[in-house]
C-alpha cells in the first residue's frame, strides 16, 4: 500500500505523541491510526514475522502517549500481559497451478488454515460422489491409487465426507493435496493451531476448468508450538470510584501472512482499535465517575485465546467490572448497530436505545443472544456484565485480502464514538 511510510512517520513520530482534547473523535487520527495497523510492515498483525508483536507495541506507545496507566506486569512491558498459542503458519511463497494457469493467492485461492507443507505435480482425480451413498463406489476408491493425485471435490459435500468411515477418509487423505472447489465467490482465510497430514486448498469453483488434468503446487507450513503474544492493557483513572471499572475492548491481531499475500483487516478489527483509541483520548482528557480500562486484546482470530487467558488471569477481580463493551468490525453502519447479548443485558440495552433515539444515531439498534464469536465471550459467561457491539451493512470484505482501508467507509464512525461516550458518560 503505497501509504504506508508517509502513515508509519506521521502517526508514530506526529500524532502518536499528541493527546487532543475533545467531545468528538479526530477523523484524520482514526485514519492514521487505521492505515498504520494495516499497513504492510504490519504483516497483517499475524505471527509470520512477529507481525503481532510490531502491532502490540504501536499500541503501548499510543497508550503512553495518550497518557494512560498501566498495570504493570512481569513482562518488563508496563502495558502487556504475555500468553501463549500454538498457531500454524505459512511464511513462504504458496504457489498453485492448474495446467498453465498460475493461480493468485488470496484472490484465485486460500490455503486452508489446517494444511501441511508439500509440493510435486499430480494429476487430477474429481472425486465421485458415488461414494457418499453407494458402497459398490466405496469399494473401487479404496482399492484405487490416491498417492499420486490431487483430490477434488466440492465444498457443498465437505460435511457427508468427513462423516464417511475412516478407511475412506484416509484413503483420500493419502493423495498429494486436496483441493475443496468453493461455491461461493468468497474467499474466508481462518488460523489453525494443528497441522493435517497435507496441503488443502480451497478454490474457486468459477475459476476451476473442469476439465484440468494437472495441478502442480508448493506449499511451506510451520507450526508454531508456544508462541509468545500479548494482551495490551492501559486505564484511565475515574474521579469518584476508582476501583470500579467500565472496560472497552477490541482485539488487535488479524490473519497475518499467507505466502506473498498479506491480510489488512481494516474492519476487522482495525476499526475496533481505532474506536478504543480515540475513546481513551478522550477520557483521558475527560475521567469519569468510575475507571475506564482499555484493553486491546491478541489472539481473538486465533480462538478468543487471548480474551479467555484473561479472564482466568485478571489485573483486577472481575467482580469490579461494572460494564464491558467489545468493539469488532465498526467500520460501516449503514443498516444500524447490532447488539450481541443486548437480549441478556435490558437495562443497558434500553439506555443505549434511548441515547440513540434521542441523538438519531442510527436507523435500527438491534439485540441478540450471547454468542462465542468475539471476545466479550468469557467475560459473559463468567457473569461480566458485557455486551459486544459492530456496525451492519456496507462492505462485505471479511477474513479476505479486500478488507482494506481505502474501502472501509466508515459510515456511521462518529455515531458509534458519540453513543458510547454518552453512554459511559
Amino acid at each position: 500500500m503505497k501509504k504506508w511510510i508517509v502513515c508509519l512517520a506521521g502517526c508514530w513520530t506526529g500524532c502518536l505523541l499528541v493527546a487532543i482534547p475533545s467531545r468528538a473523535q479526530d477523523l484524520g487520527r482514526v485514519r492514521a491510526t487505521i492505515d498504520t495497523l494495516c499497513s504492510p510492515g504490519m504483516y497483517g498483525r499475524g505471527y509470520v514475522k512477529e507481525g503481532e508483536k510490531i502491532a502490540a507495541r504501536y499500541l503501548a506507545r499510543r497508550f503512553a502517549a495518550i497518557g494512560l496507566h498501566a498495570f504493570g506486569t512481569a513482562s518488563g512491558e508496563p502495558y502487556f500481559q504475555p500468553f501463549s498459542l500454538d498457531v500454524n503458519t505459512f511464511p513462504r511463497p504458496i504457489r498453485l497451478k492448474i495446467d498453465k494457469k498460475t493461480l493468485v493467492t488470496g484472490q484465485d485461492y486460500l490455503l486452508n488454515a489446517i494444511s501441511r507443507k508439500g509440493r510435486g505435480t499430480g494429476k487430477v482425480r474429481r472425486l465421485d460422489t458415488l461414494i457418499l451413498t453407494d458402497e459398490s463406489a466405496r469399494q473401487r476408491f479404496l482399492q484405487s491409487k490416491t498417492k499420486d493425485q490431487v483430490v477434488v471435490y466440492e465444498q457443498k459435500h465437505y460435511a457427508r465426507l468427513v462423516e464417511l468411515p475412516p478407511d475412506l477418509l484416509n484413503k483420500m487423505h493419502e493423495a498429494k493435496a486436496l483441493i475443496e472447489l468453493q461455491n461461493s465467490n468468497k474467499l474466508t482465510a481462518s488460523l489453525s493451531p494443528s497441522q493435517l497430514s497435507h496441503p488443502l486448498f480451497e478454490v474457486k469453483a468459477a475459476g476451476f476448468n473442469p476439465n484440468a488434468q494437472r495441478v502442480k503446487f508448493r506449499a511451506y507450513a510451520r507450526l508454531i508450538a508456544g508462541y509468545s503474544t500479548q494482551n495490551v492493557i492501559g486505564y484511565v483513572r475515574g474521579t469518584a470510584e476508582p476501583d470500579s471499572f467500565v472496560v472497552i475492548s477490541a482485539h488487535y491481531d488479524h490473519l497475518g501472512t499467507l505466502g506473498r499475500a498479506y491480510f489488512p483487516g481494516a474492519n476487522d478489527n482495525a476499526s475496533g482499535i481505532s474506536m478504543l483509541l480515540e475513546l481513551a483520548h478522550h477520557f483521558a482528557a475527560h475521567p469519569p465517575r468510575y475507571s475506564v480500562a482499555f484493553v486491546a486484546f491478541g489472539a481473538e482470530e486465533a480462538g478468543l485465546v487471548g480474551s479467555k487467558f484473561y479472564v482466568e488471569h485478571p489485573l483486577f477481580p472481575l467482580r469490579q467490572i461494572r460494564f464491558l463493551i467489545n468493539l469488532d468490525l465498526v467500520g460501516t453502519g449503514d443498516d444500524g448497530l447490532m447488539v450481541v447479548n443486548g437480549t441478556a443485558m435490558t437495562p443497558e440495552f434500553d439506555r443505549l436505545s434511548r441515547i440513540n433515539q434521542q441523538n438519531g444515531y442510527f436507523p435500527t439498534l438491534s439485540k441478540r443472544a450471547n454468542a462465542p464469536n468475539s471476545d466479550h465471550f468469557y467475560f459473559a459467561i463468567r457473569g461480566v456484565r458485557s455486551v459486544f457491539l459492530y456496525t451492519l451493512g456496507g462492505i462485505k470484505a471479511y477474513h479476505d485480502v479486500d478488507d482494506r482501508p481505502e474501502t472501509l467507509p466508515l459510515t456511521k464512525y462518529k455515531e458509534v464514538f458519540g453513543l458510547l461516550r454518552q453512554f459511559i458518560e
